[in-house]
């Protein structure tokens, strides 16, 4: 792996995306991309007694899955990178328990997913592993109990909110060959610029990402006509037009081959407000659907920047700016790949 300009990884081993596994809640599989995804639930406890086992458990499912189609178990995996939202990373932690292989736990909020995985692919370039999986989880019923109000309290949301996914995505990263390769990835730097609201979290993070892809776009000096697909993890129908324009300012359109997983990830009927959020937002868009797009060749070489609100509810009771950050991961399709 090589450093390119001022944050971006260029790995310097043909790094593979080997095997992905996803499973996801009722709202998530009764959306547009539904059909994606390898294990869906009817009802937010997935058969468990609480949320937060509920959670586990899409965890534990998105890594069984993964792992079944690669045909390997526990015993062939060097490493084990995750991470989620809830406080202490619980689900990753109690997962690395039942799992038992080498745990490094992370934390980027909403953008784990790509973190994880830009992280886990610099492990395998450099010779530090050689396989390593690569996961992340959210509830809804979870993160509102632990962000804002547990659904029960029915407290009224703005159109500027957004609905937390339910669900988790796993991946395998590997040199062994397949048709997927990791090329890159651009990790972000945090950025604040004094958002407050928690129910406005595409505003928050909007700035984030359009830093991370406006500065891949400097370090690799290329435009965004490099890619089939820029697609951002969280910013929905709020932040996605900010973040178009403040990358516009920096001299790059993003013009139609720009999309946000909040918003592929439900339908407009879904009574989502601005669209969809939280950990399992790109990391099931990313593993599910936009997985298969690059195994069919419809997407050939994609770039998807996961996007993470850094707040803690301790400190915005104190009044505390929410800081953000994203991080950005380029995919492709080998030519000729199956």
């Amino acid at each position: 792996m090589r450093l390119v300009g001022k944050q971006t990884w260029v790995y310097q081993n043909e790094i593979y995306l080997n095997s992905t596994g996803t499973a996801v809640g009722p709202k998530e599989a009764q959306g547009p991309l539904g059909e994606a995804f390898d294990v869906q639930h009817n009802d937010l406890h997935c058969g468990e007694d609480s949320w937060e086992f509920a959670e586990r458990r899409l965890m534990e499912q998105s890594i069984e899955a993964c792992l079944k189609k690669a045909n390997l178990t526990n015993e062939d995996i060097d490493f084990f990178l995750a991470g989620d939202l809830l406080n202490q990373n619980v689900t990753s932690n109690y997962v690395g328990r039942q799992h038992k292989i080498p745990l490094i736990c992370m934390f980027g909020a909403c953008s784990t997913s790509m973190e994880t995985l830009a992280v886990g692919s610099a492990l395998v370039d450099g010779g530090f592993a050689n396989r390593i999986l690569a996961s992340t989880s959210s509830h809804n019923a979870t993160a509102e109990r632990q962000f804002r109000y547990p659904t029960e309290y029915g407290g009224q949301k703005p159109d500027s909110a957004t609905f937390t996914a339910t669900g988790a995505g796993t991946a395998l990263v590997t040199k062994e060959k397949g048709p997927i390769r990791i090329t890159a990835a651009t990790i972000g730097r945090v950025t604040d610029l004094g958002i407050t609201n928690p129910f406005d979290m595409g505003s928050a993070m909007a700035p984030a990402a359009a830093d991370t892809i406006s500065r891949h776009f400097q370090d690799l000096k290329i435009t965004p006509d490099e890619y089939d697909l820029i697609v951002t993890g969280d910013l929905s129908g709020v932040g996605s037009p900010i973040l178009k324009e403040l990358v516009k300012e920096e001299g790059y359109d993003l013009g139609s081959r720009y999309n946000d997983c909040g918003l592929m990830l439900y339908s407009s009927e879904q009574n989502v407000f601005a669209g969809g959020s939280g950990c399992a937002c790109s990391a099931v868009v990313t593993y599910g659907h936009l997985y298969k797009e690059l195994l069919s060749g419809s997407l050939k070489k994609i770039f998807v920047i996961a996007t993470g609100a850094l707040l803690s509810p301790t400190m915005i009771q104190q009044k505390e700016s929410i800081p953000t950050i994203a991080h950005g991961v380029v995919l492709e399709r080998v030519q000729g790949g199956e």
